[in-house]
């Protein structure tokens, strides 16, 4: 393709040389006309006729630089394209030329920088999701052959771990198309007044026998006449849950998790789960909303809290994370007040 290219501009060059050529010959001509018509003296046609050879070579010097410094740079680009196109996402251009091929070469590399950024996601999202499904398929295979070769007895015991891990993988499921819908922009909000006081001390309830259980005391602070908020309920539901979950999960006996919500600046409301658990090394805490990632003892996806990322992103609000190794962790959203 860029061969083709240059042999169309090297024939639009040529044309072109002949044209100014046959434009130089048909300015002698006149030259010779004009001086027969007004009576110039012979010695003014040479000097008119030189004159009008050097502004048609001055005319074609700057025709000419100014096809080879759009042409090669337009070649380098249709070269990168033919790369992008048999899988090679790594090509990029030189940002060289007029300045409107500058900033083509610019949306090229941009282009191609996204491209190859996306193609490495999916790329480990197949890796991920392998090793994810890897482990339970596992396991219900093994019982499965282990019932019918008559070596396990089918009963409560061996039966319990097979159904356990289909609702693994019912779970990674479930969150993969979640997230696919979230990062797609598929993901359709249903939008209510809701009272957000009662929302959280709802979604904290459903936790309080688990917390009971563990030995961690689990607290709700709410500050005065919260407004109601547009927002999804079950979405945002799900958010506190899955933030919940996690602080349960981290923290020891005897620990405490703070569930809080209070207004801030620029009409937004915070909501925050603190925790006095082990917290998360700072080599960590950038990465815990990156999927599939999560800590060596979690049974978890590692999508969770990507999930609430995605959800509160949607809701226009923000999320993030602090922690201190030993001390605990605080993970807090936001909410615009008019839910927009």
């Amino acid at each position: 393709m860029r061969g083709f290219f240059f042999w169309r501009v090297a024939v639009s060059l040529v044309l072109f040389v002949l044209f100014m050529i046959g434009g130089c010959a048909g300015l002698y001509w006149l030259t010779q006309q004009v001086a027969q018509w007004t009576g110039l003296p012979a010695g003014a046609i040479p000097f008119l006729a030189f004159s009008a050879f050097v502004v048609v070579t001055l005319a074609l010097a700057l025709g000419l630089r100014s096809v080879v410094r759009m042409a090669r740079p337009v070649g380098e680009l249709m070269e990168a394209v033919g790369r992008i196109e048999s899988g090679d996402y790594a090509a990029r251009v030189a940002e060289r030329g007029p300045r409107e091929v500058r900033a083509l070469a610019r949306a090229f590399n941009n282009m191609a920088a996204r491209l190859q950024s996306d193609e490495e996601q999916r790329r480990n999202l197949l890796a991920d999701v392998t090793h994810e499904l890897r482990t339970p398929l596992t396991v219900i295979q093994g019982n499965l052959e282990g019932l019918l070769d008559g070596v396990y007895p089918a009963d409560e015991t061996h039966l319990a771990p097979i159904l356990e891990e289909t609702r693994v993988m019912s779970r990674l499921i479930e969150d993969l198309r979640m997230l696919s819908l979230a990062e797609s922009g598929a993901l359709k909000l249903h939008k209510e007044s809701t009272d957000l006081g009662v929302l959280m001390t709802e979604a904290t309830a459903s936790f309080r026998a688990p917390a009971d259980s563990a030995g961690v005391v689990l607290d709700v602070t709410l500050a005065p006449d919260l407004p109601l908020i547009e927002m999804d309920p079950e979405r945002i539901r799900e958010v506190l849950a899955n933030l919940i979950a996690n602080a349960l999960r981290h923290t020891p006996r005897g620990g405490r998790i703070q569930v809080s919500a209070a207004g801030a600046a620029g009409g937004k409301h915070v909501i925050s789960v603190r925790d006095t658990g082990a917290g998360i090394p700072s080599d960590a805490l950038p990465h815990i909303f990156d999927r599939f990632y999560k800590s060596d003892d979690s049974r978890g996806s590692g999508l969770g809290l990507t999930i609430a990322k995605n959800l509160v992103t949607a809701h226009g609000g923000e999320i993030a994370a602090e922690s201190e190794v030993g001390k605990g962790t605080r993970i807090w959203f936001t909410l615009p007040s008019d839910g927009l």
